[in-house]
């Protein structure tokens, strides 16, 4: 009877060790952290009065699925479970992505840091340096000639300024027209003949097939330190500008509150749609946020304002969930509070 108990002990023990620890073919999305600003960012001689509240930059978490946490993430409306294949398909290079999310970051940075000098009327200077090119479309004409990482310089001759300027230049040209960008990889720079192709899930739409950023060499007139570590994404645009601006200017924009929000935010000031919005209200809901500031995209029926609107009642949240077109809207509300 003795030897028949620690038989069963034995498989009890394994069953719960490959339940905890056995890595399944699903990957689950669920809440991360909201994170305080102050800690990821910090501009030289700041505002000592700004450190009363805090934004909070919030995250998606995301993760190879054991059985326990498969079992529970089924139970759960705000965990998504996804098989391991429909998230890194085969051929999917797991640290080029990676690569492109700490590069869209690195923009998002940029972005904010631009958007609070000139918010503050703090002076800087830029150099544009052509632009990056974060991601190629498989089967487009670009996957031939071109890697993440890779910097365009010119088209056609013509030196460009930034991504925007890239998109005007191939504009003025033709679907299987062939155009000269030089590229710089690394050390070494070269020329490569590129054809513009048609999109396939649009084909009203044509070009080479990447996705691009900004090379911009930005020169503040006060130093800007970021610690964001592994977290990638441009989801942070938003409360990174407002925490800069909160720096940078005197008093307490935050009021010696805790603010959360997410939105991706152009040179314009514009605040754009983002993933996992639902997750990062539960996020700051945890945290004990009372403010979440989320992209309203004009008033759209599928809002990621919407959606964290439902999910703060959903979860019973007393959190204030603000929508925004723009910066500016963050601004005035905070400013009027």
């Amino acid at each position: 009877m003795k030897l028949k108990q620690q038989w069963l002990t034995a498989i009890l023990i394994m069953f719960i060790l490959l339940g905890a620890f056995l890595p399944l073919p699903y990957y689950i999305y669920r809440p991360g952290t909201a994170d305080a600003l102050n800690e990821v960012v910090e501009v030289e001689n700041r505002d000592e009065q700004s450190e009363t509240g805090d934004f909070h930059l919030v995250t998606v978490r995301g993760g190879r699925a054991t059985l326990f946490q498969l079992i529970g993430s089924y139970f759960n409306p705000y965990h998504d479970i996804y098989h391991i294949e429909d998230v890194f398909p085969d051929g999917y290079d797991r640290d080029n992505y990676m690569r492109q999310q700490l590069l869209m970051m690195e923009n998002s940075q940029q972005a904010a840091a631009l958007l609070a000098f000139d918010l503050a009327g703090v002076d800087y200077d830029i150099d544009y340096e052509g632009v990056y090119v974060v991601d190629v479309i498989e089967d487009m004409p670009a996957a031939e000639f071109l890697d993440m990482g890779d910097k365009i310089l010119a088209v056609e001759g013509e030196p460009v300024l930034d991504a925007e300027h890239l998109i005007n230049i191939v504009d003025r040209y033709n679907v299987n027209d062939q155009l000269n960008f030089q590229v710089k990889r690394e050390n070494d720079t070269f020329d490569a003949t590129i054809s513009l192709a048609p999109f396939t899930e649009d084909e009203d739409t044509f070009g080479i097939g990447i996705q691009l950023v900004t090379n911009r060499e930005v020169n503040l007139s006060r130093n800007v330190s970021f610690y964001s570590g592994e977290i990638g994404g441009p989801s942070a645009g938003l409360v990174l500008t407002l925490e800069l601006y909160d720096q940078l200017t005197a008093g307490d924009l935050t009021k010696g509150l805790k603010i959360a929000g997410t939105g991706e935010v152009d040179y314009e000031g514009n605040i754009g749609r983002i993933g996992g919005v639902d997750k990062k209200v539960i996020a700051a809901d945890k945290e004990g946020c009372v403010i979440f500031f989320a992209p309203n995209e004009g008033g759209r029926d599928d809002s990621n304002y919407r959606v964290a609107k439902e999910t703060a009642e959903a979860i019973g949240s007393d959190m204030k969930i603000i929508p925004v077109d723009t910066i500016d809207d963050a601004l005035k509300y905070l400013e009027n509070m």
